[in-house]
């Protein structure tokens, strides 16, 4: 489970550099540049929630003694 979720992290960050690429920094909100917006705050999202799904899974084993 921690190479699946390892990979998707990647993916996730991978992303998030494509989306900054996409990104026009004179007008950030226009055009591709609001998708690329959104596609960021979607890949940090998704970041976040793997990152929380790795340490519930950590705990679990913690407490389930394996």
């Amino acid at each position: 489970m921690k190479i699946f979720t390892s990979i998707l992290v990647l993916l996730a960050l991978a992303l998030i550099v494509f989306n900054v690429t996409q990104l026009d920094f004179t007008n950030p909100f226009k055009g591709d540049s609001g998708v690329a917006l959104i596609g960021i705050a979607a890949s940090f999202c998704a970041v976040l929630i793997l990152l929380i799904f790795r340490i519930s899974k950590k705990i679990e084993e913690k407490t389930n003694g394996r």
